[in-house]
């Protein structure tokens, strides 16, 4: 009878032994996020939110950031790079393919950059690929890219979730049904709901240490809170209620990150919609918003108030935050000269994020104090896309540019605020053709204080990423260098 106990017990401590191991193996994960994608092609969408689920997971490029910032080789191994700086000879790795299993090769990646730079693209960074002349397959294994002109800025360019690697076979399904090289392969996405996707068996590089991931969509900030608290989700990336940070970073349970991120937080005006195509209006509406108010009040303390169009961490970036200090006084004389001293009525169109909806509210209510009357309309990402990014059909919006070293946006004058200086341009053309870093570095300096001082539009503040994280995850990005969220190094500790 003593006998049979001990081997009752002895098994029942095995099932509780590989019952703790089974759950300390834990391979899964579900990640929510606030916004969710419009569609899965990063080639052919504005939205950050398509780059946050398929950038690495899904899609690669020949280059690609890593968390740190720092460009590595992608699907691309190596490469040479000419003399003159005008020729790239990029040597791509064996044994890649689709998650298809098709390969990727040599014609990929003449398809793809030859599709981002055509006449039709609808590629929202464009203008990445206009210095390419010219796309040559060698052979299998290697692309030879020619540029118009030299361009110190061409392999980080080139790690942009616009110019990852796709098949034209998949083309014409990429946008609901993704196939891309990455470690991970799309299986489903219910939309209002999850994207799913599995570790890809057949990875060229090193696998992916979790077998199914999941991304979660849940917009209202209150919602994200209650998710995490039960923890139905393992993961909050960018966590839209930022007061509530403090309740996790007490939570045993949870790691907080708060990270830096390349999301200038603007309030963009319509540079050539009246009366926003005079530049005393444009800084009479910059010296009305107190940025401290708005960080405190909308973001809880979270970001670093800035004064132009680049983010602090970088060594190029100069403070220029005085040039549009919060002064309501100076703003209703600007406002008097420009023929406006009763002020004037515009529209505030603000996307889903708790930056653009919280900071808002305070926005108008400033704006209010100098007498302009912004009507604030509140639309989904679909409608910002459609009417205030493409239509151009605003007065004043909010939005946070979370792509890497995107100064270069002011140089284009059907952007969506359509700024246009031959200055401005003539300073970024000199960028592109420069190599030295010095010289870069001056250059950015000006490029920096032109839009400051042409009060293109307001700069609010960097925004900070805060991750909601389990404490036993590993391997989430902290930073932010591209709105990424990166999968393929993430796993569960011990």
């Amino acid at each position: 009878m003593k006998r049979l106990t001990s081997l009752a017990m002895a098994a029942a401590l095995a099932l509780a032994a590989g019952s703790g191991a089974a759950q300390a193996q834990q391979n899964d994960i579900t990640v929510a996020m606030q916004l969710e994608p419009p569609h899965l092609d990063p080639t052919a969408g504005a939205a950050g939110a398509i780059d946050s689920v398929v950038y690495s997971n899904i899609f690669e490029g020949l280059t690609r950031f890593q968390s740190d910032g720092t460009i590595a080789p992608g699907l691309a191994e190596s490469w040479d790079i000419s003399d003159d700086g005008l020729e790239y000879t990029f040597k791509l790795r064996d044994g890649v393919t689709f998650h298809d299993g098709s390969d990727m090769n040599a014609e990929d990646v003449k398809f793809s950059l030859d599709r981002a730079r055509a006449e039709d693209s609808v590629n929202a960074q464009k203008a990445l690929f206009a210095g390419i002349s010219d796309v040559t397959v060698v052979d299998p294994l290697t692309v030879k890219i020619t540029l118009a002109e030299p361009d110190g800025m061409f392999l980080f360019n080139m790690a942009w979730g616009d110019a990852v690697i796709v098949a034209e076979d998949n083309i014409d399904s990429i946008k609901t049904d993704p196939i891309g090289t990455g470690a991970f392969k799309f299986t489903d996405w219910v939309q209002g709901d999850r994207i799913d996707m599995e570790r890809n068996p057949d990875y060229w590089g090193e696998p992916a240490k979790l077998d199914k991931a999941t991304f979660k969509f849940i917009s209202d900030p209150t919602a994200a809170f209650a998710a995490v608290m039960a923890e139905d989700v393992d993961a909050f990336v960018g966590f839209p209620a930022p007061e509530n940070l403090p309740q996790f970073e007490a939570d045993p349970r949870f790691q907080v990150l708060v990270g830096s991120t390349e999301g200038e937080t603007v309030l963009a005006m319509n540079n050539k919609q009246e009366p926003f195509d005079d530049i005393r209006v444009r800084e009479a509406v910059a010296h009305a918003i107190d940025r401290q108010t708005i960080i405190d009040g909308a973001m809880f303390g979270y970001g670093t108030p800035i004064g132009t169009h680049f983010a602090p961490h970088n060594p190029a970036y100069v403070d220029l935050t005085d040039l549009s200090a919060y002064d309501p006084a100076k703003s209703r004389e600007l406002l008097a000269e420009a023929g406006l001293p009763d002020g004037f009525k515009t529209t505030l169109h603000l996307p889903p994020p708790s930056y653009a909806r919280r900071g808002g509210e305070i926005i108008a209510a400033q704006l209010a104090q100098v007498g302009i009357q912004a009507e604030i309309i509140n639309v989904e990402w679909a409608q910002w896309l459609e009417s205030v990014f493409n239509g151009k059909n605003f007065g004043l919006t909010i939005v946070s540019h979370t792509e890497p070293m995107d100064i270069g946006i002011y140089a284009r004058p059907d952007y969506y605020f359509q700024y246009d200086s031959k200055d401005f341009q003539d300073v970024m053309a000199t960028l592109a053709r420069t190599t030295d870093p010095a010289q870069r570095t001056d250059l950015l300096k000006q490029a920096q204080t032109i839009i400051a001082e042409d009060y293109v539009n307001v700069w609010l503040f960097e925004l900070a990423f805060p991750t909601i994280a389990n404490a036993k995850l590993r391997g989430i990005w902290e930073n932010q260098p591209t709105q990424a969220t990166d999968l393929t190094g993430v796993s569960w500790a011990e």
